[in-house]
């Protein structure tokens, strides 16, 4: 049975969510990365390498990963979540004309389901329809696009499209356009498979809902706090929403709002802050001075009172945690060109597997030392060609089951 049970940043992992870098990302070249947001190409070998290593280090502690391609091919078992799925699918990737959806829609329904999930991540290149015609001037103009359909070369990030927290889940209206299908296909997988296994199971923000959150936003601090970058991708009210419904339906009784410069180099509360111990964060230190801090609570009304926070980082942590003393570990140090150079390549992104036991991208090896000088065991992997796609192992994973 498939369950819901995340209520830390650091309590033993047991169940993830992982997307193997595939195919996708040979998708990219230099007349999309705008589109399809990434700034370089990875070479797909050693990508998938490095990819595999993480996998394995998880697996050999004890942590059970689940496929985000084996879990959508089970969500999609029966023709009619298929059928649906396939058109909200195409609607959603904003093609080009209606000649264009219904060619699309043919190609992939007349495919097994899972050479159509790995048809619909990797993309649907022109010569993949050798035959299409399409009277359309739309179509006419876009003939010189190798694809059809848009690759999905973000869905290696999986903590992105949703986040589970406490005994449910958040699936997200993410920024742009070209991530927005990842979060259909996690609708599938959540409404489809997990909550078929556990009815209990809550939704605490929809794919649906209008304004944009992302799960790289989203920190689980302990059992009655829950952390939120206001930031390039995350709307104030989107956080307003999702907080009323998760304090409303849960156990949680604070949503803090960490405001970040809305800038492509910090993009996610989680590129500049993660948490490595009860006691203990990874931080970037340009956001520390000056930081806004606001908190949500929740009113018998049925609605959200919210406040700013005064005090430094240290401060505000303290006293929203209730501890005694906080360790803040600075991303490169206090050497500022290391700590913009590890922090670009995701130094401040770190996945907890227990308290004081994180995975870090092995290049930052400023950080690391860092970390294991304040007692952090540091357990890193090769990250060449993944963090190419900006993002670290906290990016890369979706906590589905944490211990208390």
């Amino acid at each position: 049975m498939r369950k819901i049970h995340n209520y830390s940043e650091v309590g033993t992992l047991k169940t993830v969510l992982l997307h193997r870098i595939g195919p996708e990302v040979e998708g990219l070249v230099p007349d999309n990365f705008s589109r399809l947001l990434f700034d370089d190409i990875p070479y797909l070998k050693v990508a998938m390498e490095e990819h595999d290593a993480f996998a394995n280090l998880l697996r050999s502690h004890g942590v059970e990963v689940l496929d985000y391609t084996e879990e959508l091919t089970r969500a999609l078992a029966d023709n009619e979540a298929r059928s649906a799925f396939l058109r909200r699918l195409i609607a959603d990737s904003l093609v080009s004309s209606q000649t264009l959806e219904a060619s699309l829609l043919e190609y992939l329904t007349a495919l097994p389901t899972g050479k159509m999930v790995n048809a619909v991540i990797s993309g649907v290149r022109r010569k993949d329809l050798p035959d299409f015609y399409s009277p359309h001037f739309a179509d006419f103009i876009s003939a010189n696009s190798p694809f059809l359909l848009d690759p999905m070369p973000n869905l290696y990030f999986t903590r992105d499209p949703g986040a589970c927290i406490g005994n449910g889940i958040s699936i997200h209206h993410m920024h742009t356009q070209t991530r927005r299908r990842e979060s259909l296909l996690l609708d599938y997988i959540f409404h489809k498979n997990w909550q078929r296994d556990d009815p209990e199971a809550r939704q605490w923000y929809d794919y649906d809902d209008p304004y944009s959150i992302e799960g790289g936003d989203i920190l689980v601090l302990n059992r009655e706090t829950v952390a939120v970058g206001l930031s390039q991708r995350t709307t104030a009210i989107a956080i307003e929403l999702f907080a009323r419904k998760l304090l409303m339906g849960s156990t949680f009784r604070r949503v803090v709002v960490f405001e970040i410069p809305k800038a492509r180099a910090f993009m996610h509360l989680d590129t500049v802050f993660t948490m490595v111990d009860r006691d203990k964060f990874v931080v970037h230190p340009e956001i520390e001075e000056p930081l806004r801090v606001f908190e949500m609570v929740p009113e018998r009304s049925g609605e959200v009172h919210f406040s700013a926070i005064t005090g430094t980082l240290t401060e505000v942590l303290k006293r929203i945690l209730s501890l005694n003393a906080v360790d803040l570990i600075r991303c490169g140090g206090d050497d500022p060109v290391a700590s913009q150079r590890e922090q670009w390549n995701d130094g401040s992104n770190t996945l907890a597997l227990s308290p004081g036991v994180v995975v870090t991208y092995e290049r930052n090896h400023v950080t690391n030392e860092l970390l294991e000088r304040h007692g952090v065991r540091v357990l890193t992997i090769p990250s060449s060609e993944l963090s190419r796609g900006r993002g670290g192992p906290r990016c890369m994973s979706c906590p589905i089951f944490r211990e208390d």
